[in-house]
Order: C-alpha cells, then sequence, then structure tokens
C-alpha cells in the first residue's frame, strides 16, 4: 500500500512528516489524518505494524509485578482508550495469574494494587459511562480459592465460554492446585492481534486522502531546513533514486532504531533496546477456549514467569522469561556517549531480518512448550506451528523495567515516540497535537477534548470487521503466521 511521492498532499495545513510505521508511527498518524493534518509516513518494511510480538492490551499492567502502581494505573487508562479507537482488535478473554509455590510472590502481595485498579476503574466509568470496556468494575478481577477451583474441575469444559466461571474451568480441571499458591487470580487483561491493529491502520490510510503512506522506504538523512523552521528528509523507496521532501514537523517513532535518527541530527538520549521473542504452537489436544494464563516466576532465571496466550483453534503464542526462550544472553543493551541508538550483535540484526535458522525456531519453541508444561502436563504435546514472533523494543532511560513511557521533544519541531507498550500510543499522538498546537502550527481553536477518543476516528471506526479480520489473515499469512492469530477470540 504505498503511495507515489508525488501524490504528497501540498495544503496550506502543515505538513508532518512520521519516521517508522509501528504502532505508535501508525497510530500518530491515523489521529493526525483524521483531522485532517496533512501526513508523510515512511515505514522501511513492506507493511505496517511489526516489530515486538504484540499480544496485549496491558490494561493494568498486571503481567509486572515489578513495576509501580502509578506505571498499572497509566496503562489501564491509556488501555481504555485503546479499546474505544481499536475495539475490533481486542481479543475479549480475560487472564489468569497463578503463583507458583517455588515462586517468593503471594497473591495478597498483589492484592492492594487490583483493588487500586479496580477502584479507579469503577471511577473512570462513573466520569464517563463509554469507559466501561472491560466489562463491570466488580468484575475486574476475582479470586478462586480451592473450593471453588475444585467444584469448577467437576463441569464439563463448555466449548463457548460465557462467564468468568466458564473461562476457569479448563485451568481448574488441569492444574495441580497442590502446586499453587492459592487463590488464583482472574483478572480483565485482555488480547491484542497485531494482524488487525495492522490491517485497521492499512484500511483507514487507504480512506484518509491527508496521508501519504511510503513503504518499502527508507529515511537516509534528516536535516534543518535552512529557510524555514521544520527539516528536510532524505529517503529512498526500494530501488529509485533518493528523493527529499520538506516537512514542518518531524515525528521520530522509529522503534528500536530511534537512536538511528537522533545521531543523523546529533541528539543525545540515553535508552536501551532489547531483543525479545514468542513462539507460536498449535496445541491439538486443547479442549474448549482457555483464557491467558501467567505464571509467575523470576525474570532471567530458568523458572522465569511462564506465559500461554490463547487464539482461536487451538493455537497458543508463548513467553518464557528465561534466556532460552523469550529472552537472550546479551539481548539488551543501551546507548553510549558516542550514539543515542543502542547497538545489538550480529546475532540479533540476522534475526530481526526475519533470518532465522529452522533449528533455531524448533529448539526455542520446543523449551518454551516444556516451560509451559510443567505446570500444564497436557500441553506438552503442542508443536511448531508458525515463524517467531519477534522484534527488539526501546526502553527509554535506564530501567529495564520501565512499562509506561510515551513522548520526548528536542530541538526545534522534533518529536519522539517512545511507547514500550502498544497501549501508550495514543498519548503520544495527543500529546502531539497539543505540541502543534502550542507551536502555532495548528489552530488554537482545534479542539479534542470536547468530543470523545473514538469520536475523533470517523474513518476508523466506520470500517467494517469483515474487511479487517479478511485483510488480517492475509497479513498473518504474508509473515508465516497461522491466519487463527488474525481472529478474533472471546
Amino acid at each position: 500500500m504505498t503511495k507515489e511521492s508525488s501524490k504528497i498532499a501540498t495544503t496550506t495545513s502543515p505538513t508532518i512528516g512520521i519516521v517508522g510505521g509501528g504502532m505508535a508511527g501508525s497510530t500518530i498518524a491515523l489521529r493526525l489524518s483524521e483531522l485532517g493534518i496533512n501526513i508523510v509516513l515512511f515505514e522501511a518494511s513492506k507493511t505496517l505494524v511489526n516489530g515486538p510480538p504484540i499480544c496485549h492490551l496491558h490494561a493494568g499492567g498486571n503481567l509486572y509485578r515489578e513495576i509501580s502502581d502509578e506505571q498499572c494505573l497509566t496503562l489501564l487508562r491509556q488501555s481504555i482508550d485503546t479499546l474505544k479507537v481499536y475495539p475490533q482488535t481486542a481479543n475479549i478473554r480475560p487472564t489468569v495469574i497463578a503463583i507458583p509455590t517455588r515462586d517468593s510472590g503471594s497473591p495478597d502481595a498483589l492484592l492492594p494494587r487490583l483493588q487500586k485498579l479496580q477502584d479507579e476503574y469503577a471511577t473512570l466509568i462513573k466520569q464517563n459511562p463509554s469507559n466501561n470496556v472491560l466489562g463491570a468494575a466488580e468484575d475486574y478481577f476475582r479470586l478462586y480459592d480451592r473450593e471453588s477451583l475444585e467444584a469448577l474441575a467437576q463441569k464439563e469444559i463448555p466449548k463457548s465460554a460465557e462467564s468468568l466461571d466458564d473461562w476457569m474451568i479448563p485451568v481448574a480441571k488441569t492444574l495441580n492446585l497442590d502446586e499453587f499458591k492459592l487463590p488464583l487470580i482472574l483478572v480483565q487483561e485482555y488480547g491484542l492481534s497485531i494482524f488487525r491493529i495492522a490491517s485497521t491502520v492499512s484500511l483507514a490510510f487507504e480512506q484518509l486522502t491527508s496521508c501519504t503512506v511510503l513503504t518499502n522506504t527508507r529515511v537516509t538523512d534528516i536535516q534543518q531546513r535552512q529557510d524555514k523552521p521544520g527539516w528536510d528528509i532524505e529517503y529512498q523507496s526500494a530501488d529509485n533514486p533518493k528523493e527529499s521532501i520538506a516537512v514542518d514537523y518531524l515525528v521520530n517513532a522509529c522503534g528500536y532504531r530511534t537512536g538511528t535518527l537522533d545521531d543523523m541530527h546529533g541528539f543525545q538520549r540515553n535508552r536501551m533496546v532489547e531483543f525479545k521473542a514468542a513462539y507460536v504452537t498449535h496445541w491439538s489436544d486443547c479442549q474448549g477456549q482457555w483464557p491467558e494464563v501467567i505464571f509467575h516466576g523470576e525474570r532471567g532465571t530458568p523458572d522465569g514467569m511462564a506465559q500461554l496466550t490463547p487464539y482461536p483453534d487451538g493455537y497458543f503464542q508463548l513467553h518464557g522469561m528465561t534466556e532460552e526462550i523469550t529472552l537472550f544472553k546479551e539481548g539488551l543493551v543501551a546507548s553510549t556517549a558516542k550514539s543515542a541508538q543502542p547497538m545489538l550483535n550480529s546475532l540479533f540484526n540476522r534475526k530481526l531480518t526475519d533470518k532465522w535458522y529452522r533449528d533455531e525456531i524448533e529448539r526455542r519453541t520446543a523449551k518454551a512448550v516444556e516451560h509451559v508444561a510443567q505446570f500444564i502436563p497436557p500441553f506438552g504435546n503442542a508443536t511448531v506451528a508458525g515463524n517467531p514472533m519477534f522484534g527488539a523494543q526501546q526502553i527509554p532511560g535506564d530501567d529495564p523495567s520501565l512499562r509506561a513511557a510515551d513522548v520526548s521533544f528536542d530541538g526545534d519541531r522534533y518529536a519522539r515516540a517512545e511507547i514500550v507498550k502498544a497501549s501508550s500510543a495514543l498519548t503520544v499522538a495527543t500529546a502531539i497535537i497539543e505540541k502543534l498546537r502550542d507551536e502555532h502550527l495548528l489552530p488554537a481553536e482545534l479542539s479534542i477534548a470536547d468530543s470523545e477518543i473514538n469520536e475523533q476516528f470517523p474513518v476508523t471506526s466506520a470500517l467494517p470487521i469483515d474487511k479487517i479480520i479478511s485483510l488480517a489473515e492475509h497479513l498473518a499469512e504474508e509473515r508465516s503466521s497461522p491466519t487463527a492469530l488474525a481472529r478474533p477470540v472471546g
């Protein structure tokens, strides 16, 4: 879906250049172009929203017991807005948190945070009923003790889960409760489909004439304009000669490559980059609909967290927070005084260009299956079902546990999107709109506060779900993933 550069809009509206068409860049472009602002979006890959294996909404950050309560509350608020704008991309199923007896944590330690999140969610619904996108506030989380789990274990697994208890039945029937600290916790942490996100933004851009999307296009240089404020962007599409375009404002949304654009203009910025991978499996003996299940563990050790993310038809995405599965030795690197771009070694650069060796895929997927099967023994029969879902994640600053991050501004008319989680992308877009108004690039009367966030996306909101799913399935096939990963859950 590449538009020729000759079709770039030329009106009195400012032109915003956005480098990087991942979750952040595509969402910013969508947000601004829905307002009629001229956008030129550059993406080096052939399609939009590639990169790290997005699979969670993170409505409260409950997968991360090590992060602050404030980050969790921020992620909750951001996730609500994300669901309102991208409702077609959500997989509506809960997440179960289980703490093994070998782990040092306890369910009681998680309850104060969960109560804060539940109270905040109830407050947000009271302020605006449209914020009720995660179910009733009183059901934001639920505890299951031994008695209730043993009762559920006696029930038949329904083909389709209609209640919170229904989601818990396969868990109760499969887990050895003696191996866990009870209660188990069910929380409304939904899933996100990276393929339906990519499909949604691609279909919307086809209708938004104010946005020019240049895929298969690499930005080779940026320079501040000499004659007026703004930037000259030099770029090259495929084998074509280099071209350039002047823009009034530049947004760096390059993801893990954000430092490369900083280096082009000499901006200093401390950041880290971490390479991660998740593994796609098929469990042919799967019965009923499973929730996501998180088995807590100490990150980076052989007992690191295990994560089972469900998709239709017995397909599952697996994470294991060990160096043999999701994490990698030397996979976390930092910027230096000489460069704002953290440098991964050649092993990761090979993987990032989608050149995994087959034995790597088999070995790491087998380790992931084994890691989950510790707790769900029947899952040991699961098999490799596709290429890993992988990418490098940027983390601004020097705290590797940071999860709620959004945007920073530097120099003249330059913004960096620095999201760690997909749900933060809309916050970046809104902050950039406010910055453009402050710098008088947008009219002061342009109001984004007087209407619902989803009402500011009329084109996106009107997209038919069948078209979104159809294109998502095509994108999944193109990326060597099962089409089941593109279809809705719940």
